[in-house]
Order: C-alpha cells, then structure tokens, then sequence
C-alpha cells in the first residue's frame, strides 16, 4: 500500500500528481482506477506540457515499487502509462517517451520473468506508435541488447525460458520497426547491433525441429504458430528484417549470419545453413541477390583451409542462393562466380593430390575418406557452376562456355589460364574431366538459332582438342557437349544407342532446311569435326558408350547440317573408316574392328533413310541383310553383346559384306548428286593437335606433299622453282628442325587451299605441279620413273602404311620424302 498523506498536504501538491496517486488502489488486487485515470489522461490532453513531469512522477513511483518487489502497483504503473502513450500524440509527447523508456528498461533489467514480459509488451505497443516529428537523440543500444540476452535464456522451468525468448524476439522485432520507420534508421544497422540481433534470431530458429527444406519460398506462418513457438517467431522477425535490408545495410546483415554457422559448426551437416540462406534470398529485394552471392563467395576464400565437408557446405548452399538469384536479378557477379569456383575447384584436386602424394609408402594412413570428401566438394562446384551456367541468358551462357573452355588444361600447351603445376599429370587430367562435366550441365539445354553461335571457331578448336587425348572418358565428355550444341531440335534421344533403325520414319525427327549460315559453317569446319570423329573411331581404348556416341555425333550433323556436299563428306568419312578396319593399319583388337564396321553399317543405314534415296538404300539394307546371315559381328546388335563370337581375320570376307563405293556412286548419281569426290579417299588432315594431344599421327611419314598456296600460278611456279630446287634445297626440306613455324603456315594455307577452292581448280594445280616435279627430282636424284601406260596415270602419294590415289597424273612414289 503506498503512503498516504494528510489532506492539507495533499491539497498543497501539484495537481498532476494529485492524479497521479488517485489512480492507485489501496489493494492493488483491484487493479487501476478507471475513474481517475480517464481524470488523468484529460489532463494530460488538455495539458501536454505537464505530460514529461507526468512520466517522470510515475517513474519514480514505478522504481520504487521495483525495489520494493510490489509487482501490483508496477502492473498499474505499467498500464497507465500505455494507456497515457496512446492517447497522446503531441510533440510534447517526447519528454514522456524518455521517461517510458526508463521505466521499461527498468523492468527489463528485474530479475523476475514477468516483470521482463511486462516491459516488453510495453516497449512492443510503443514501438507500433508512428511519432510525428522524428527524435535524433535516442537510442536504443540498451534495448538490443538486453532482447538479444532474453533470446538465450537458460531458465530452468521450460514454460518460462520459452515465454522469456518469446518475450526477447518481439523486443527485437519492436526496435526493427521502431528505428527503420525513424529517419535515423540506420543506426540498428551498425554491426555492433546486427552482431546482436541476427545470432539471437538464428539461435531461436535453430531450435525448430521441421525445417522446410522445399525449393520454393517458405509458407508464413499463422498468428498461432508466431506467439507459441519461438522458433517460427523468430523466422518471421529474421524475414522482416532482411525485408527491410537496402543495399548498403545487406553485408552487415549477411555477414552475422556467417559468423553464427562457423561458431556453431552448421556447415556440416549444413540442413539448417540451406534453410537460413532459403530464408535470405526470399527475403531481400530480388536487385541485390548478387550482393548474397558475393558475401558467399568471400567466406568461401576465407574457409579455404577448412575441411572438405566445410567447404562442401559452403559450396551447396551457394548452389542454393545461385539457383534463387537466377530466376531475378544476378548482376554483375557472373563471372566472379565461376572464376572463384574454378579456382576452389583446383584447389581440392590439388589437396586431393597432395594428401595422396603424402601417403605413399605409408601403410598406416588411409586417405580414402579425405579423398571421398574432395571428390563431395568437387561435385558440389561441378553442380554449382552447371545449374548456375544453365539458368543464365543464351548470351552470357555462350560466354561462360567460352570461359570455361579457357580454363581447361590441354597438354603441350599454355593457352589455358588455369594453373595446374602443382597437380601432375593425374590432377590435371582431373581438372580436365571435372571442367568438362561442368561445360556439359552448362550447355544442358542451350539453343541457338545458328550452328555458328553455338560453335564459333574460339569455342571449336579448343573443345575438339581434347577428343584426341589417350582418355576415352575424355572423349566422352567432348562428344556430349557437342551433341548439346548441335542438338537444336531434341533429337538426341531418338537416336540413343547404337542400333540398325528398320524405319527412321517411326522416330518422327524434327528438322529444319539447312540455312545458309550453317552451310557456311560446314564449309569452313566441316573438315575439322570429320577429322575427330574419324580419329576417335581408332583409339584402341574405346568402349561401347564411345561408339555410341560418335554414330549419335554423325547423325546429329546429317540432321542439323547436312546438304548434299556434306552427305557426299560423311560418305566418305563413313567408307575410310570402313576400309581402316579392314586393312587394320593401327592395328587395333578385332572387337574395335568389328565395332568401327557395325557403326559404319548403323549410320549408313540411317543415312540412306533420311536422304530417300531408294537405290542407295537398297545397296544399304542388301549388305546389313547379307551381314545379318554371314557376319552378325558386323552388327552393333551382336557385337556389343556379351560373348560375341569374333571372326579370326577380315581379309578373306566376302565384298557383299562391305558398302561399295561404285555402288554407292552409281546409286547416288542417278538421283543427281555429284559423286565426283567420291571416288577420293578421305584423308584426314594433319595439324599440330596429333602431337600437342600425346597422340600418334595419323600419318607416320609422307611420300610427297604438294603445296597449292593461295592465288598461285603454276606456270609462274614454273619459273621461280626452277631456282629453289637444288640438292641443298631438298635437304633442308628434309631437315625440318628450327622450321616449325615456316611449315604451320604452311599447313595453314594449304589446309585453307583445300577448303575453300573449288575441286577442279585444285586437280589442275595439283597435275600441272606434280609434273614439274617428276621433271625437276628425276634430274636431281636421277630417279628411275616409270612411265604411265597412258596419259590416264594418277599420282599416288604413298604413307607409311598406305597409298592413295588422287589427280590423274603420272605416278611417282618417294616414300619418307616431304618435298614443299
């Protein structure tokens, strides 16, 4: 009961505190005095600038009551100061506010529970009061952090901890409202105050035992879930508070977030770290998703060093903020996102073979767990940068393929920027495989309109390079990723595994008339990707999936580029692998033989089918027919089946066993194609990429290589050879050391030479050279030449292994002779 005085006193008093006394009962059971205290609130309307001396009386009064742990009167005290706060609304009001201020953080600083809830609710109601002018010298540092301290509360009886972090989570929620709806918002952005505020609100949520783990935006939770568990009340203040990040505010309210994962060890599992960044992304304002991205990425270069599974974590949940920001805005982030994921991706291979280096010759450490873990950070990155590469516009996609193809390493060459001098021959042909895997998920789906966009010559090259390597996983990867780029009409699947197709017709193909850009293409790089499949049907370890894979890349081209140039090409490309296996040259096993022949039967036989023309098929399904009775190992139905029967040798079969081509010229000249080319071997040609890919040349030595340069005359040839070709001339020609750049550019002209000029100029070129040659060598070497038996002789240029024949000329052969 508090002290009465006498009535001549009591009428001496001030009258506001007069009121104030007559709104206190004698037994504070009975609770306020609604009577008085609608007597005081009138008064304090009527008169605002008695309203600080108010707040200040009841202030006092309260402080006292706190001391003396009469918690009735507090409750009165407490309730007619909230009543007064919503009644006035003056600018006097802000003398008042301090006081109420006082007053609630008097009772936040008791140590009772009720008392803290109290002052809570209190400081909740004011905060939900929009002021009129705004007050540039309070502050609310005390309250954030006794709120944050409510949030952790350890008490002993469950019912009130909960209620206490209840308590604290609406005290943070109120300072949020308060200060960003204040013009000096950005105070409660300081990090001192989010190093508070965000680790009480995780602290909270972490306790949750369902976590959404959905792709999509969380549901909100209902008013019932919000006031009972902390947990959901928590995520829901943590929402509203990202919700009212702007750009400069979102690294001091990312980074706690960090800090709260590390201290807590929530990287691994990482469960609760996905939900907190889900809750992130969903939350800010979709222009400033980068600025997410990039934090992630600067505490990934800061864990570094961390185990692999942390780092692991770290990389799935950047999978997971990538896979939110690509459906907005990513801004300026994309290339500092892979270039920071490839540089984390060599890190763990080179951790990896390091950690391997370091166990050899030891019994004792096992290091399969350790490289188990790499290889999760390593798919974690492949993953990331796939699905990150596939969301991306088809602009920057073409990009980021060009980017990624930069950094793969290819041995023999520096042009790659990625460094791999620490990793081996092993870790770089693992940095070849995972950088590969990723350029395939990246060009998952990607379609251009133009086959010279998806593959301009930058991309091309470099992407072929590594068909030729001694790897057929390799070979694999680079086959995939063409098919995805030459792919536009979804055809691919249509075509899966190696098969003879009775009826293309069923498999319903979509394509479209060969445009003039992608015609161009051909002209220009058609050359280049016979080359690598030609090349690839002969590596002696290929498996299945590789021959599957190089009959889907040739009926990929007959659909998306072919015209009949091209037909003529793939023909060609088609009959030279099919007289490699029979003459078997590099010498490879009999199942690669057989294999190479059921391929060359599978696309042909799809071939004839698309180009319709009915002689053609009928010399395809006689041989498949024939085949099918005499030689089913000729046939990828039988020979890639287990326990296939093989033939002991190739040489002693029948010609009704093979494709023809007289017979193929015959049939596709009468339906008006130009089979002139035909009947000239396809050859495949020789670069530099033989020997940068450790692979063995195609061609071991060569007889005689005529140059045909570009605009040359052969009369004019005539006259300035005559000087050049001596004895001392042919044996700098022999010896090519210090020359190799003379003869790239060389190649060079004579490979464009060939591509570009019309056939009949060539064959003119190549006779009217070829027999100032026979003139000039017979007179130098003093060569025994045969004369032709007509005019109708051909010039043979003899291999290691074999002769082609090519212009009608004479013949002359000089074998392991390289005349330019």
């Amino acid at each position: 009961m508090p002290a009465r005085v006498c009535c001549c006193c009591a009428a001496l008093r001030p009258r506001y505190k007069r009121l104030v006394d007559n709104i206190f009962p004698e037994d504070p059971k009975d609770g306020l005095v609604k009577a008085d205290m609608e007597k005081l609130t009138f008064y304090a309307v009527s008169a605002p600038e008695k309203l600080d001396r108010i707040g200040s009386y009841l202030a006092d009064r309260l402080s006292r009551d706190v001391v003396r742990h009469r918690s009735g009167y507090v409750l009165i005290a407490m309730e007619a100061l909230d009543q007064l706060l919503m009644a006035c609304h003056s600018q006097s009001i802000k003398p008042f506010v301090e006081s109420f201020l006082h007053m609630v953080a008097k009772l936040l600083e008791s140590g009772e529970p009720k008392l803290q809830v109290l002052g809570t609710n209190s400081f909740v109601k004011f905060a939900n009061i929009e002021e009129d002018t705004p007050s540039y010298h309070r502050r609310y540092d005390f309250f954030v952090s006794r709120f944050s301290a409510m949030c952790h509360s350890c008490h002993s009886d469950p019912e009130i901890w909960k209620e206490i972090r209840i308590a604290g989570i609406r005290g943070i929620q109120g300072v949020v409202r308060k200060t960003v709806n204040d013009e000096l918002r950005a105070t409660i952005w300081e990090p001192q105050h989010m190093d508070k505020i965000v680790p009480s609100l995780l602290f909270n949520m972490q306790k949750t035992e369902d976590i959404d783990s959905r792709i999509g935006p969380p549901s909100s939770p209902s008013e019932g879930d919000k006031e009972e568990n902390p947990a959901v009340l928590a995520e829901n203040c943590f929402r509203e508070l990202l919700g009212r990040a702007t750009y400069g505010n979102m690294s001091n309210a990312v980074r706690p977030v960090f800090a709260h994962l590390d201290n807590h060890n929530l990287w691994d599992p990482n469960e609760f770290a996905v939900h907190c960044f889900k809750i992130i992304m969903y939350s800010i304002q979709a222009q400033y998703s980068h600025h997410v991205i990039q934090e992630t990425l600067g505490h990934l270069d800061a864990r570094k060093k961390d185990s692999p599974r942390v780092r692991a974590g770290i990389i799935q949940v950047l999978l997971e903020a990538v896979a939110i920001a690509a459906k907005g805005s990513i801004g300026p982030t994309v290339l500092e996102v892979f270039n920071t994921l490839l540089k984390h991706l060599r890190l763990s291979v080179e951790f990896e073979a390091g950690e391997r280096r370091g166990s050899m010759g030891s019994v004792t450490v096992s290091t399969s767990t350790k490289d188990n873990d790499e290889k999760i950070v390593q798919n974690a990155i492949i993953q990331t940068i796939g699905f990150f590469g596939s969301n991306l516009p088809d602009y920057q996609r073409s990009e980021i393929m060009m980017f990624i193809m930069g950094k793969v390493p290819v041995f023999g060459t520096t042009t790659h920027t990625l460094d791999t001098s620490q990793l081996g021959e092993l870790g770089t042909r693992r940095i070849q495989i995972m950088l590969l895997r990723s350029l395939l998920m990246v060009t998952s789906g990607y379609k251009a309109k133009t086959i010279v966009t998806a593959l301009p010559a930058p991309f091309l090259d470099p992407l072929l390079s590594p068909s030729l390597m001694e790897d057929y996983e390799l070979r694999q990867l680079v086959l995939e990723i063409l098919h995805n780029l030459l792919d536009r009409h979804d055809n691919r699947a249509k075509l899966r595994g190696i098969r003879i197709i009775p009826d293309v017709g069923d498999l319903k193909i979509k394509r479209e008339k060969i445009s003039r850009q992608d015609a161009s293409f051909m002209k220009k790089n058609g050359q280049l990707l016979y080359r690598h499949i030609y090349l690839g049907c002969k590596e002696e370890d290929n498996v299945q999936k590789n021959f599957e894979l190089l009959y889907t890349s040739l009926a990929l081209i007959t659909i998306e580029l072919a015209n009949e140039e091209v037909v003529i090409d793939l023909i060609r490309v088609a009959i030279a692998l099919q007289d490699n296996a029979i003459l078997n040259e590099d010498n490879l096993p009999m199942f690669h033989r057989c294999a190479v022949m059921a391929l060359v039967g599978a696309y042909l036989n799809f071939l004839s089918q698309m180009i319709a023309v009915p002689a053609f098929y009928q010399h395809v399904s006689k041989v498949i027919e024939t085949r099918t009775m005499e030689a089913p190992y000729f046939l990828p139905e039988h020979i890639f089946r287990d326990k296939c029967m093989l033939p002991k040798s190739l040489e002693k079969h029948e010609k009704n066993l093979y494709f023809l081509t007289n017979k193929i010229a015959e049939s596709l000249g009468g339906s008006g194609y130009s089979v002139e080319r035909l009947t000239v071997p396809y050859v495949p040609q020789v670069t530099d990429e033989d020997r940068l890919s450790r692979r063995k040349s195609i061609v071991d030595t060569v007889s005689i290589q005529v140059d045909i340069l570009p605009g040359s005359n052969p009369v004019e040839d005539v006259v300035t050879a005559t000087e050049e070709i001596t004895f001392e001339a042919l044996k700098k020609a022999i010896d090519t050391n210090g020359m190799e750049e003379q003869e790239k550019e060389k190649r060079r002209l004579v490979i464009e030479k060939f591509q570009k000029a019309p056939f009949e100029e060539i064959a003119a070129q190549c006779e009217s050279k070829a027999n100032f040659l026979h003139d000039r060598l017979a007179q130098i070497l003093e060569l025994t030449i045969r004369p032709p038996p007509s005019p109708s002789g051909t010039l043979t240029i003899t291999s290691g292994h074999a002769q082609y024949q090519s212009v009608p000329v004479y013949e002359m052969k000089f074998p392991d002779l390289c005349v330019y």
